[in-house]
């Protein structure tokens, strides 16, 4: 995070630094308390943090993984809906905002295994109705799809999980950038309550917004391969 916060600096922002453990709901009220009082108001929330256990990408069936694989129910959907509970309580009454939830094709098809589905299943699904409960507020809810993204930990599973590299053709991944282009240009929207509810790829957003990844390239969107969003804006 120290080195996220230097990057913001270098580029003109001005980058904050917190260490937050997302299971822990006294670190994170602590977090939305420091913005509230340093900052005074709150634009955008991004959640994206969840509990990756190593099993994830390990073969065999749910009965054969610890129970404990739950944690990522606890870290990457309950963690959402406590920041966003927060996030809600500074931007109701700003009467602006926008709380993004960064999902994916799993959504709808089969990846890793049974909770990880879940999870992100939940995630779209939760993004939606917190839109409905938010829209007499003008404050945004929806949840990106952004397909295969070359973080640290996805760049280590190429090299060490068995067969993954094979199946994923290079040219589908994305740079950890692109969604951030993504949610910035949703952030300057002025439609974008249009969009609040939706889940949407973020590939075609990008193709909407004439966006490109760091690198140039145009990332194209597996809607055809592995399926299409369940929900629209509300």
């Amino acid at each position: 995070v120290g080195e996220t916060a230097l990057e913001v600096d270098r580029r003109g922002g001005k980058g904050i630094a917190v260490q937050v453990d997302h299971a822990n709901d006294e670190q994170v009220a602590a977090l939305f308390e420091q913005v509230a009082r340093e900052c005074g108001r709150l634009d955008i929330l991004v959640n994206n943090a969840i509990a990756i256990p190593v099993e994830l990408t390990q073969p065999g069936p749910f009965w054969q993984k610890p129970i404990s694989n739950w944690e990522m129910i606890d870290v990457g959907l309950r963690s959402n809906y406590t920041a966003a509970w927060h996030a809600s309580k500074i931007m109701v009454p700003q009467k602006s905002g926008l709380i993004v939830a960064l999902s994916g094709y799993v959504g709808v098809t089969y990846t890793y295994n049974v909770i990880f589905g879940t999870c992100k299943t939940a995630t779209d699904r939760m993004a939606r109705d917190m839109a409905i409960e938010l829209k007499p507020h003008n404050v945004a809810s929806l949840s990106l799809w952004q397909g295969f993204t070359y973080t640290e930990r996805a760049q280590e599973n190429l090299k060490t999980v068995p067969g993954m590299a094979s199946q994923l053709n290079s040219a589908v991944g994305s740079s950890v950038e692109f969604p951030g282009r993504v949610i910035a240009s949703l952030a300057r929207d002025p439609y974008i309550m249009k969009r609040s509810g939706g889940t949407f790829i973020n590939a075609e957003l990008a193709a909407e917004y004439g966006i490109t990844d760091i690198d140039g390239r145009t990332i194209p969107s597996l809607r055809a391969e592995r399926g299409a969003p369940i929900w629209v804006p509300v």
